[in-house]
This record gives C-alpha cells, structure tokens and sequence, in this order.
C-alpha cells in the first residue's frame, strides 16, 4: 500500500463512519444534519443515487436525485462528511451504467429503476 493509500485509510479510521455498499441506481436515504438558527435536527433526503465520483476515498462524493413538487432535484452529498447522520438503502435497482445522468430528462414510467431482487453483498461488506 503507498503512502496516500495508507493515510487515507488512517484519515477514514479515525472518523469511524460505517458507509453501506451502495451504487448507482440504489435508492437511498441520507440522513443529513440542519442547522436552523442554534438548533441542529436531521432531515432525511430519499431519492435515487445517480452518480459516485472518487470511488470509497476520502474525497469521494454521491449525487441523490428527487422528485420535490413536481421538480426534480439533485443533491450532491460528501461521502465521508461529518454533516451526514446516517445513510441506509431504501431499495437496490439494477441498471447497467455507472452514471445515471439520462434520468435527468426523463419523466413518469420511463424514469423508473427496476429493483434488483437477486442483489447479494460483496465479500467483507458490514451492510
């Protein structure tokens, strides 16, 4: 392992954070801290993951896309950010590409992710 690989690692061991295996097209809810004024509470914000950038570093990066009132809306999260409670999978969908920017343009029936019911964990996931 190289030096940045193994400072990395360190940097994500030390934030104790348990990330669950997700990928594009898996429906996703991500619990994330507000701050209002003094109060912080946590908001979920459900929708489907269309992209992961940087892989399972530190640097990595998820984009969630919603329909809000009959608008879409993105949101790109850090994967590793002390701003997110929690991130749980809704449900699994089974596409065939990585980045799922294509869902931008579609609307109703032709928008939809069909759910992979044959998803197993990989080797060594804790999810």
């Amino acid at each position: 392992m190289d030096l940045i690989a193994q400072i990395e690692a360190e940097q994500i061991a030390s934030l104790g954070k348990t990330i669950p295996d997700f990928k594009a097209g898996d429906t996703i809810r991500v619990g994330y801290k507000v701050t209002e004024g003094t109060r912080t509470r946590v908001q979920n914000y459900e929708g489907v993951c269309i992209s992961r950038k940087n892989g399972k570093g530190i640097a990595g990066s998820f984009t969630v896309r919603k329909i809000s009132f009959g608008e879409g809306v993105e949101r790109v999260f850090p994967l590793y950010s002390t701003n997110i409670e929690s991130i749980e999978v809704v449900r699994r969908g089974r596409v065939r590409r990585a980045k799922l920017y294509y869902l931008r343009s579609r609307r109703g029936k032709s928008a939809r992710i069909a759910e992979d019911s044959t998803y197993k964990a990989p080797k060594g996931a804790n999810a």
